[in-house]
């Protein structure tokens, strides 16, 4: 080991089909401007083949390397290791919370994905429907005629943060409802708000705002979550009034 370098102990989790969860203990000489994905990586190629484990894109594009450091939530293809330890110290590494454990540190995100279609989520919107609102001032035009991804990466983070989703499985969750915020700027498709207007919808949501805490993209889910209830209640209110008729 050279002088730049640290000696960290990385605890991964371990769960196999069939087989008890457990960690294991894995002693590594690291940069500490490398990051948490490299030295997993390493540990897969050197140390232990079984391990299970996401990546695709190694520079927070894709979301697939969502994972738990330290009790935390984050892409460890952007992590340091020198924001999760010391030298001489330890990194715990878990899989994503509220989702079945596939292997290892992969999760199973089908239902995830498959709430996402339910509610018309595009990942491709107008540029002005694609931005939050102090992001629009920024650019140069809000005509709509140009189109970008939107940035939710459906890593899943905010689902595993999420203290609602630990106790409620049934909860669409920050990600799912976001999403629907997205759809619903873009359509104006009431059917969203009654799809989302729920006990296990927009009104399960105790406002905590870990979702937008550990979000690697700026998608703001807490927020967008208290914007569709304002948009439901617009829509509750609209409803009344047009039952009544016009007043005479």
């Amino acid at each position: 080991m050279n002088e730049t370098q640290w000696r960290v102990t990385f605890e991964i989790y371990r769960q196999k089909t069939g087989q008890p969860a457990h960690f294991d203990k894995f002693v590594m000489d690291v940069d500490p401007d490398e990051y948490v994905l490299d030295v997993v990586e390493r540990i897969w190629a050197y140390n232990d083949r079984s391990l299970t484990f996401r990546h695709a894109c190694h520079h927070s594009t894709c979301g697939a390397c969502g994972m738990r450091v330290n009790g935390v939530e984050k892409l460890t293809c952007i992590t340091p290791i020198r924001e999760v330890a010391r030298n001489g110290g330890q990194v715990r590494i878990e899989p994503l919370r509220n989702f079945p454990v596939l292997s290892d540190l992969v999760v199973d995100m089908s239902d995830f994905y498959l709430r996402l279609d339910d509610v018309k989520f595009s990942q491709v919107a107008s540029l002005q429907d694609a931005c939050l609102p102090f992001e629009r001032k920024q650019q140069v035009r809000e005509d709509g005629r140009y189109e970008r991804l939107v940035d939710c990466l459906e890593c899943g983070m905010c689902i595993s943060a999420c203290p609602v989703a630990l106790t409620t499985p049934e909860y669409l969750g920050p990600g799912v409802l976001a999403a629907a915020q997205h759809a619903y700027q873009q359509s104006r498709d009431a059917s969203l708000l009654d799809q989302v207007d729920d006990q296990n919808g927009v009104w399960r949501c105790h406002s905590a705002y870990e979702c937008t805490a550990v979000c690697p993209s700026n998608v703001d889910p807490g927020w967008r979550i208290m914007d569709l209830r304002k948009d439901i209640l617009r829509h509750q209110i609209s409803k009344i009034f047009s039952r009544r008729g016009p007043s005479r």
